[in-house]
């Protein structure tokens, strides 16, 4: 399972804790968007196979015979250009739909984290978002402890202020 379809599948998994009626509208959108894209997928490597095997039904005559554009019925070649050419323009319709998909189930991910924020800031309350920084315990222990403070929380953001 990718990243995207985790991130995906635990945010709907926050959103179940929500009641509301836009919780299960957006979660059937979610669901139903990622049965489309599967479906696109699946079809764009159908269309992927198809070329391939146009390309090589092309070039296995071409390489292995020596009179190919004499020897092959000319039904052959068109049938297997034509097969090539549409399984093309379709691989390229496809992919362009299934990066719509992927915008479109970005977005819903997006209202996702929305409202699942939403959710917990009215369960759990408004946040600080402060992140934690280092400063000194006592001057006895001469060692450093994190405490929450300004600045970003990555580790760049901890500042070191023990006396040694």
């Amino acid at each position: 399972m990718g990243e995207h379809k985790k991130h995906t599948e635990f945010l709907k998994q926050c959103l179940r804790y929500d009641e509301s009626g836009g919780r299960r509208k957006l979660e059937q959108e979610i669901i139903q968007l990622q049965r489309d894209e599967h479906c696109v997928q699946r079809a764009a490597w159908l269309m992927a196979v198809l070329t391939g095997l146009a390309l090589a039904g092309l070039a296995y005559p071409e390489i292995l015979l020596a009179n190919f554009p004499y020897s092959a019925p000319q039904s052959f070649v068109d049938i297997v250009y034509v097969l090539g050419v549409g399984s093309l323009i379709s691989l390229l319709a496809f992919v362009s739909l299934g990066m719509v998909y992927r915008k479109k189930l970005d977005q819903r991910r997006e209202e996702c984290r929305r409202m699942v924020t939403r959710l917990l800031e009215s369960r759990l309350g408004n946040t600080s978002a402060t992140p934690w920084r280092e400063r000194p315990a006592s001057d006895a222990s001469r060692g450093t402890v994190r405490v929450a403070g300004e600045g970003n929380a990555s580790p760049a953001g901890f500042e070191s202020t023990a006396q040694g």
